[in-house]
This record gives structure tokens, C-alpha cells and sequence, in this order.
């Protein structure tokens, strides 16, 4: 297919770490020196990609995966040495805050308690307003960012609960409600377009960095918004709810070998219908954003598209949940006839029927293969997709995801039987356990699949205390960071002897 040809032209490889995890000193990585520092570092380890997590604000739970904002851009990433630069902060300030006790973990209650003020103290010194190049962007990106800097500025005024709780007036959006509060919160709304104009600046400058050397940027969209949030509040039509905005039915996963009762996610669910009689409006204005912001596209819970699992509103898990029909591939030819060709990457794990595999190769986009998967009976799709000699040309490589466990934590989870399977299949009795992941790391980088990205704590043999997220539980993810210490030349010159030797090296200064 020539489309192929345009995603990944040449065998390459990747990191998958988040912003969230870099080093820095104010207690979450953010676009600071560390940032530029770990692009020249990949570059160094002969990598042609870094893959992130979602950008987006983050809400309760602290998930990148529910957002306030499609749109909008995660305050936390501001690197607050810039706006010191800028002289709008003083750096004795940055540094009297509490930003968390361990280096190695992001305290977000701290964070978001310690940033914030500062935050709004560098607003009140920019005189941001007379900015021509703030005003530029306000103007071009009005049609998302006004909705959602109002939404923001009243959900603070009402202590931060979920817009379906609001005053009805300003919940249903009536006139004389936004006429009201765009007045009275003129100063929380124009900080709040400030945070996204700074984070915008600095994030395509980090992006720009990286392009010059080489580096493409993978970038992660959920298929689904969060109900909380300036999408579901300003655009209730593109939804499953009712005339109160109440959710009809919410999203999420059947139950599995990983979780008895399935995964409810609680996202509202689209209008299929409505986004048909549009054109796909609303879908193509996103991508036309997103593919701004990064050079890659990972579609989180692709076979969404071709069918999505329906569960009741208010149902307290998965299990009465149904399947129904999606849009399919008529989505992604309307994107393509309004975009152009753009290289993305179908997250189509799971429980995969032919309708998902055939929908997937028809759209040209390279699907995911997960070496955890080949030998985990927790798994309910076919374990021989994800044996190496079996991934196509046209897929990316994954020793785990995100959603994983690190795959030294994955190995002392499985059974003996797996394990025994696992070390046939490698030809490999003989290295201890405590070195394996690096025979797992090297196995999925010699198979066909033009792309392989590895999470970082994998290739630096971490085990599940450093997971970034065990999907349905709350608390404790999304909260590892690397430190420097870690990011050493001993890793980079293995990483760089990886890439050389299974031809997936990066030759290229710029993209």
C-alpha cells in the first residue's frame, strides 16, 4: 500500500517517556532545560522519535487521559526559569514553594496548590494584554480557547466542582448567564488564555528543538473527552446526553483477564449521528490541531471507531455494558479529503474482531504490537499477533505501554508457564532474570516493524514501582520521574548500539 511508504519511510526507534517525568526542580518535568537536554540525549542515543503522553490539564485522578480541555494545554509544563527570565518572577519565590519530598515521584497536590499562584503572580506582572503575539493567538485559536478559559474561570469561582453542578444558568450556557460571568471574571479569564498562550509558546519551541535534530515528536490523543470539561459543557450536541446534559450512557471496556468487572472510564459518548450530518466538523478542527502540535499521532482506543462498548449511566462497573456500531472508516477518509495524508498510529489493542483489523488496514495507519502480550494469558486477543516474527512492516513495537507494567515487573507477574514459554521462544535459558528485559528490548527491535518505541523505565530495568499507570485504580499513577543520574552515557551508548545494530538508527539532523 503506498500509504505505508508516508508513515514511516525508514526502520526507526523511539522513547516513550511523558513530560511529567523529566527532572526539574519545581516537582513535575516540565519544557525546562531538562527537556532540550533529553532531546539532545536521544538524538545522542540515535533515536528518531519521542513519544508522550497527552498534553491536556489535567482533572481528579491526575490523568492525562481526562481533561479539562481537547484543546487546551497542561499548566504544569510551564517552565517557571523562563518567566523568571522574562523578569514576570522572581526566582527566590520559585524556590521557597513546597514542591514534594521525593525527587522521583510528582506530588500533584503540592504542585497544584505551589504553581498556580505563581502562575497568576507572572500573569499580574506580564501586562500580557498589549503582547501582539498573545493577541495573535488569542484571535486564532478563539474558537476553543474562549469557551475553555470561561469554563476554567467559573469552575474556580465555584471551588473547582464539575460543571453539570453549576447555577443552571451558567451550566446551559443562556445568554444572560456568559454576558455575566465574561464581565465579572474578565481577569480569571484572561489569566487562563495567559497560561495557554505561554504554554503554547513554549511547548512549540521545545517541539521546534527537537525537529532540528532530528527528532519527531509522537503525540497521544484519547478517543473520548472527559465529561467534565469545556468540550462536553460547550458542545453538549456531540454527545450522548440528555436535555439536562445528563449522560445517557458513558464509556468504557467488557471485562477481561486483567479485570473481572471491566474498565469503566465514565467518559460521555459521541453522537455518531450528529457528527455524520456535520461532515465530521468537529473531528477534522481537532486533528487540524493536534497534527500542529506534534509530528506523530497515537489514537488511544482505536476500534472506538468501529465499535465502542455502551454502558448505562450511573452503573457501577463494566459488566451490563454493550457494543455498538461506530463510524468506521468513513471518519478517517473524511479527515483525509479535508487534511491530507497524517501520519497516525491506531491504538487497536484488546479484544480485536476482523471488522476492527479490517478497518485498521484500511485506513493505512500502522497498528500496535505489545511483546507483553505474546506470552500473558491475562490477555483476551490473540497472543500470536504479538509474537515479533509475526508483527507487519506496517506497526509499531511496544515491549508496554503506559498502561502496562514495566516489563521486569510484568515478568515476576506471570506465571512459570509463561516464563518457560517466554525463554523458548527467546532460545534463552541461560540470562538471569534481573538482565532479561534487555533480551525482550533487543527481540522486539530485531522484528519487521518499521517502528519500535520503548518506555524508558524499561530500558533502564525498572520494576513496577516505577509503573506509570495500572489502569481502573486511583492514587497512585502517573506519578514516576526519571532523574538525571539515570540518564547516563553507559544507557545512551547501549540504546545507540541497539539502534545501530538492528538498522533502526537515527541519520538524520532534521526532519
Amino acid at each position: 500500500m503506498a500509504k505505508e511508504t508516508r508513515i514511516m519511510g525508514k526502520r526507526a526507534a523511539g522513547i516513550l517517556m511523558p513530560i511529567s517525568s523529566l527532572p526539574s526542580d519545581y516537582g513535575i518535568g516540565c519544557f525546562s532545560k531538562s527537556a532540550y537536554e533529553f532531546v539532545d540525549w536521544l538524538k545522542e542515543a540515535g533515536q528518531t522519535y519521542w513519544q508522550i503522553l497527552p498534553l491536556g490539564p489535567t482533572s481528579y485522578g491526575d490523568s492525562p487521559y481526562q481533561s479539562f480541555s481537547t484543546f487546551a494545554g497542561n499548566p504544569y509544563f510551564i517552565d517557571l526559569d523562563t518567566l523568571v527570565e522574562e523578569g514576570v518572577l522572581d526566582k527566590k519565590e520559585c524556590e521557597k514553594v513546597n514542591w514534594g519530598k521525593k525527587p522521583d515521584e510528582v506530588d500533584y497536590e503540592k504542585i497544584y496548590k505551589g504553581r498556580y499562584p505563581l502562575l497568576r503572580k507572572a500573569y499580574e506582572n506580564s501586562d500580557i494584554s498589549k503582547n501582539p503575539d498573545y493577541q495573535k493567538f488569542v484571535a486564532e485559536n478563539s474558537w476553543w480557547l474562549s469557551d475553555y478559559a470561561l469554563f476554567m474561570a467559573v469552575k474556580d469561582r465555584f471551588e473547582g466542582v464539575e460543571w453539570t453542578k453549576w447555577a443552571e444558568d451558567i451550566r446551559l450556557r443562556w445568554n444572560n448567564a456568559m454576558d455575566y460571568y465574561r464581565e465579572e471574571l474578565y481577569f480569571d479569564i484572561e489569566f487562563q488564555q495567559y497560561m495557554q498562550f505561554k504554554f503554547y509558546e513554549q511547548w512549540m519551541k521545545l517541539k521546534s528543538y527537537a525537529n532540528s535534530k532530528g527528532i519527531q515528536i509522537i503525540g497521544d490523543i484519547p478517543i473520548y473527552v472527559a465529561m467534565d470539561s469545556a468540550d462536553a459543557w460547550a458542545h453538549p450536541e456531540l454527545f450522548q446526553l440528555d436535555s439536562e446534559n445528563v449522560p445517557v450512557a458513558v464509556a468504557g471496556c467488557p471485562p477481561d483477564g486483567f479485570s473481572a468487572t471491566g474498565q469503566l472510564w465514565g467518559n460521555p459518548l459521541y453522537r455518531w449521528d450528529y457528527h455524520r450530518s456535520t461532515g465530521y466538523e468537529w473531528w477534522i478542527s481537532r486533528l487540524r490541531y493536534v497534527f500542529n502540535m506534534y509530528d506523530v499521532v497515537r489514537i488511544d482506543h482505536f476500534r472506538g471507531f468501529d465499535e465502542y462498548f455502551s454502558i448505562p449511566y450511573e452503573a457501577e462497573n463494566a459488566i451490563g455494558g454493550h457494543w455498538e456500531k461506530g463510524p468506521g472508516i468513513e471518519l478517517f477518509r473524511k479527515v483525509e479529503q479535508a487534511l491530507g495524508w497524517k501520519p497516525v498510529i491506531a491504538e487497536d489493542l484488546g479484544y480485536v474482531t476482523d471488522s476492527v483489523r479490517d478497518m485498521v488496514r484500511d485506513s493505512g495507519f500502522p497498528g500496535m504490537k505489545v511483546l507483553e502480550f505474546a506470552f500473558d494469558s491475562r490477555d483476551s486477543g490473540c497472543a500470536n499477533d504479538y509474537l515479533p516474527h509475526n508483527y507487519p512492516v506496517n506497526s509499531v513495537a511496544y515491549t508496554g505501554t503506559h498502561d502496562n507494567e514495566t516489563i521486569v515487573g510484568w515478568w515476576s507477574s506471570i506465571t512459570k508457564d509463561e516464563q518457560k514459554l517466554a525463554r523458548e521462544y527467546l532460545c534463552d535459558q541461560a540470562t538471569p532474570d534481573k538482565e532479561l528485559y534487555k533480551s525482550f528490548i533487543s527481540l522486539i527491535m530485531r522484528s519487521s516493524a518499521k517502528l519500535c518505541v520503548i518506555p524508558m523505565q524499561d530500558y533502564l530495568g525498572l520494576d513496577n514501582k516505577s509503573r506509570i499507570n495500572t489502569p481502573s485504580t486511583v492514587g497512585k499513577n502517573w506519578k514516576w520521574r526519571i532523574n538525571t543520574r539515570q540518564l547516563s552515557v553507559k544507557l545512551q551508548k547501549e540504546i545507540y548500539g541497539m539502534a545501530l545494530r538492528y538498522g533502526r538508527m537515527n541519520w538524520n539532523d532534521s526532519i
